[in-house]
């Protein structure tokens, strides 16, 4: 099974609350995670709180581009959970 984002919301600095389909939830910080040509401009908090969840991709997506798996999204919470 791919996991597939239901909800997500913004919390503070790089942290946002995440909900999956199969009812898994939790905050994930990818603040550790911004390295690289496409997540570097996500550094800019303003910037970074401008994520949607793609409609077709159920993952986060950013107007640059950048976007993170579901499944790493998926794992990262379950291992704070």
């Amino acid at each position: 099974m791919i996991p597939r984002v239901s909800d997500a919301r913004y919390v503070e600095k790089y942290v946002i609350w995440i909900k999956f389909t199969d009812g898994t939830e939790g905050e994930i910080d990818l603040k550790d995670e911004l390295w690289g040509p496409v997540f570097e401009p996500l550094k800019d908090v303003a910037r970074f709180r401008k994520f949607s969840v793609h409609p077709e991709l159920h993952t986060l997506v950013w107007e640059n581009g950048a976007d993170f798996s579901p499944e790493f999204l998926y794992n990262s919470v379950r291992a704070t959970a």
